[in-house]
């Protein structure tokens, strides 16, 4: 019922869901409200992918979801803002955020607001509104790798069932991304993932994660953009390599590659409460949970060195809660966060980072701002 405008970057809604095609929801299970609502619209679209019984996986096609989400802000009666970017904010003497500075084709504007909620992932509203935050591992300061998706059309599921993932393989999570690996490196592809991932989306659409992109530093766009530029590289050499293959690869066509690089991390802004390593390891309820996180501690390899996939985890994460407090920021009156730069510490990040979870805290974020 709150009067609500939405400014994004890019021109869709859905961030890395959409602009990144990432094509694949984590944790979204069991999870109700919003993210309930986008599964069962998808369903109806026949848009998201079903392993060979027929049960639904965490895959969906993309360009639906762009349309699902457009669907939804729309019916809602949000004031959508495309290819706009905020640049600067306004905190009062009070410390209260009132105004957004933003930027787009019409030149730079202002809107005020009586709460504002910071789902840019990387924490870029909280940080020009002057609140602290944490980036990185607590003793060497890197961050994981970023990521950049590729989708891929020509191939036939059946043909080449045995080089992605599915729930209906007897096989471990690794031996089809093993398979693909070692398929790219006859071929003189090295990818720069260890564990190159395939998955199905529908028909003969797959959505392709085969690279990391190590030391970039989020907030530098130069950075950001010579990562981008070597990811989009790896994956028209991949996209050769399925060609030089030959037989079922012949067809093999990338088709697209995400606009927006995926990036795993970056500011973790500092809240009123914190996630921390111990609530996962002792799986802690808490009074004010705002969501049920079920996915387990995944960090990334920090630099490649050592193995080019997972680190080694310093406890296995049981299911834990994030408390409201970690989505109000502590610096800053009328700010309250969503995503992955909520409040928590490194290893915690990992866990809640994926986006079944930024979506039960974008609406509670939502409810908060709403009430508050």
């Amino acid at each position: 019922g709150a009067k609500t405008a939405l400014l994004e970057v890019h021109g869709c809604l859905g961030g890395v869901w959409t602009a990144g095609s990432l094509s694949w929801i984590l944790d979204a299970r069991e999870k109700g409200g919003i993210m309930a609502e986008i599964l069962q619209r998808l369903d109806e679209l026949g848009a998201r992918s079903r392993d060979p019984q027929g049960v639904p996986t965490a895959g969906y096609d993309p360009e639906a979801m762009k349309w699902v989400l457009d669907r939804m802000a729309i019916e809602a009666g949000i004031d959508v803002w495309l290819h706009t970017r905020v640049v600067a904010a306004q905190v009062g003497a009070d410390q209260r955020l009132t105004h957004v500075m933003i930027e787009s084709k019409c030149g730079r504007e202002a809107l005020a607001g009586k709460a504002f909620i910071d789902c840019t992932g990387d924490g870029d509203l909280a940080a020009r509104a002057g609140c602290g935050f944490d980036m990185g591992h607590p003793e060497s300061g890197k961050t994981q790798p970023m990521s950049l998706m590729g989708l891929f059309t020509g191939l036939d599921p059946q043909a080449i069932s045995d080089f992605f993932v599915h729930r209906a393989t007897s096989e471990t999570w690794n031996a089809p991304k093993d398979r693909l690996r070692e398929m790219l490196a006859a071929h003189g592809v090295e990818t720069s993932y260890g564990k190159p991932t395939f998955f199905c989306l529908a028909d003969d659409l797959f959505a392709l994660m085969a690279n990391h992109q190590y030391g970039v530093n989020a907030l530098d766009s130069r950075q950001v953009t010579a990562a981008t530029l070597e990811a989009r590289d790896e994956l028209h050499r991949i996209s050769e390599a399925f060609r030089k293959e030959g037989g079922i690869w012949k067809k093999a066509r990338l088709v697209a590659t995400g606009a927006q690089i995926g990036v795993r991390e970056a500011r973790r802004i500092h809240g009123r409460a914190a996630v921390t390593l111990d609530d996962l390891r002792e799986g802690r309820s808490q009074p004010d949970a705002v969501c049920r996180v079920t996915f387990c501690i995944d960090v990334h390899s920090l630099d490649g060195k050592g193995g080019k996939g997972l680190e080694s985890q310093p406890v296995k994460a049981l299911p834990y809660d994030i408390p409201a407090g970690a989505l109000i920021a502590r610096d800053v009156e009328g700010l309250y966060l969503a995503g992955r730069c909520i409040s928590g510490d490194f290893w915690a990040h990992s866990s809640y980072r994926v986006t079944g979870n930024a979506v039960a805290m974008g609406e509670s974020a939502g409810r908060m701002a709403a009430v508050g």
